[in-house]
């Protein structure tokens, strides 16, 4: 296995990460990312074996187990009830219970007054260059899970910064003052949840918290450390991910100068689809191996890290033609950007509604959108989405 060194915070990677995936799958499926200090699996193949292979999840084998730093027990103490992190049994159970509140019907119920959050939004453009993705990129999730969960939408700014803060934990440039605003949002966070879902409890209405406080599995609810993290993980993950697939998405099809018949009705699934292949919001999943076992030549001992690239997956050619060329017409039955197998992400098909509601919208009602500054993407390595989205209408 070839050992290479690429830091996932030096410019021109975070500019464009596609030529480093594409020279270190020359070595093969797998290689040693020395920046890291951990394997990682960078073809289309090895990435899909490796999320659907139950001898490889994400909570670290217990007995491998170390206690985090005393500061960051509050966020900690969030995480650990987090189904993004944890294993059968427990993540069964919590999926399940999620999944009895976050149904397609409440997705799908959403269409219409998401269509007309668009228009709303598309309504207050300024004449002059202004930047997409505050004024509408971000805007779209986070006020439609806003709306989901039932959470008051003029509480949308500060849910945002919370999250902000929380995610900025997964990035390759975390600092100590990193964490220390993690930690902050994180308790402001519990907070105000835990204030909201007591007001819900005598007050219960259509909407997802207090559906999930009603979710029940074989005599089973969501204890409340349960229901507070898994609100904040559906308002962080809910729209954290989709801001950046629609803003990379618009950068994509003004860059590319993409025809926008392609966003019309018959042909609408498709573009999403290799948006989200071209150049995906989520570029790194980690997993633990628990036992020992060889794959793609490469030993693993019971818990090896390894790093899934997602991005490098999209762009593999032994899985695409062109994969470098943007192609909206592209049957893209394999894509890796929501992950795979056990914790496939539960809110993809809200993120797909998202898309292909605010897209067609976007471009139809602002026919000569162009950009008026080259889009920079942020230093924000797992993630990758842009700093700004500068346009005139």
């Amino acid at each position: 296995m070839k050992t290479l060194t690429q830091s996932p915070t030096d410019p021109a990677f975070v500019q464009n990460p596609y030529p480093f995936y594409d020279s270190a799958r020359q070595s093969g499926d797998l290689f040693y990312w020395k920046d890291y200090g951990l394997v990682a699996a960078v073809s289309h193949k090895a990435v899909q074996i490796l999320l659907r292979d139950r001898r490889f999840g994400r909570e670290i084998p217990a007995e491998l187990a170390k206690p985090g730093p005393e500061h960051l027990a509050p966020w900690l103490e969030v995480e650990s009830h987090s189904m993004l992190e944890l294993e059968p049994p427990r993540h069964t159970r919590l999926r399940s219970l999620v999944l009895r509140a976050f149904t397609s019907r409440a997705i799908t119920a959403l269409e219409g007054s998401t269509e007309q959050l668009c228009h709303d939004l598309i309504k207050q453009f300024p004449a002059g260059p202004f930047d997409l993705l505050e004024a509408y990129c971000t805007q779209v999730p986070v006020i439609t899970i806003c709306r989901l969960l039932g959470v008051p939408e003029d509480m949308a700014p500060q849910l945002l910064q919370w999250s902000h803060a929380m995610v900025a934990m997964y990035q390759a440039n975390r600092t100590r003052q990193t964490e220390d605003e993690a930690v902050r949002a994180t308790q402001a966070f519990t907070t105000y949840l835990e204030e909201y879902i007591e007001k819900r409890r005598t007050d219960p209405r259509d909407d997802l918290i207090t559906r999930l406080i009603a979710a029940e599995e074989d005599g089973e609810k969501l204890s409340r450390d349960e229901l507070i993290t898994t609100c904040i993980l559906l308002l962080n993950a809910g729209h954290e991910a989709t801001v950046h697939a629609i803003g990379n998405g618009v950068k994509t099809i003004l860059t590319t100068g993409t025809q926008q018949y392609v966003l019309a009705p018959g042909t609408i699934d498709s573009a999403v689809e290799e948006i989200l292949r071209f150049d995906p919001p989520l570029h790194m999943f980690r997993r633990y191996a628990y036992e020992d076992i060889e794959l793609f030549g490469h030993r693993f001992a019971r818990g090896d890290e390894v790093a899934l690239l997602l991005g490098a997956a999209n762009r593999d050619p032994a899985a695409w033609s062109q994969p470098d060329t943007f192609d909206p017409m592209r049957d893209v039955s394999a894509n890796t950007s929501f992950g795979g197998g056990l914790h496939f992400c539960v809110g993809a098909p809200l993120a797909r509604l998202e898309m292909r509601i605010a897209l067609p919208i976007l471009f139809q009602q602002c026919p000569k959108l162009e950009l008026t500054a080259e889009p920079q993407y942020s230093d924000s390595y797992h993630f990758h989405g842009l700093t700004k989205l500068m346009v005139a209408v």
